[in-house]
């Protein structure tokens, strides 16, 4: 197997993209160089692959544009071929269910989501599923929020998932 990669330059900080020949396999936050070389490291261990950087990539390509176009404000649902691989059994479940349920310009609960898949006790689970989440913004882990109103956690980092949900309208842009 060979995984394709590049580091997208984007409003919220490079991305490192890679991709499989089934579609998107991973997105990971803050790639600087140590970063990206690490975490390259650990998907080619994990998947047994070959990583090459290669943008123009059929998936990788598409991601780079798909991205590119959420990110100016011009794509609100995505349409990548995406790979699960890295993850599986309930995190799996939570995933798909956020990413063909929870649209654009939309929030959802922790407990809400444990509903969603049939686990009404997960609530804490789906917290470690979205910390979990292999392919962030394109699964939108940054639409799940606390029940009571609080932001949550993200693992990109509280003030990039308030970025996130500025861009698709559901907080106020920062003043400043």
């Amino acid at each position: 197997m060979t995984v394709a990669w590049t580091v997208l330059d984007s409003p919220i900080g490079p991305l490192l993209l890679a991709a499989s020949e089934q579609g998107l396999v991973e997105v990971v936050f803050h790639a600087d160089e140590p970063t990206a070389a690490a975490a390259l490291d650990r998907l080619a261990r994990r998947l047994g692959a070959t990583v090459r950087e290669d943008p123009a990539a059929p998936h990788l390509a598409e991601a780079i544009r798909q991205l590119r176009a959420y990110f100016s404000g011009g794509l609100r649902d995505f349409t990548l071929d995406l790979d699960w691989s890295l993850t599986t059994g309930f995190n799996r479940r939570v995933q798909r269910e956020l990413a063909t349920g929870v649209p654009y310009g939309t929030v959802v609960g922790y407990q809400d989501l444990a509903n969603r898949v049939g686990e009404p006790g997960a609530a804490r689970a789906v917290g470690m599923a979205m910390g979990a989440n292999p392919l962030p913004i394109v699964v939108p882990c940054h639409r799940v929020v606390e029940s009571g109103g609080g932001i949550g956690g993200f693992g990109g980092g509280l003030e990039m998932k308030r970025q996130l949900l500025a861009l698709e309208g559901v907080l106020p842009e920062p003043l400043f």
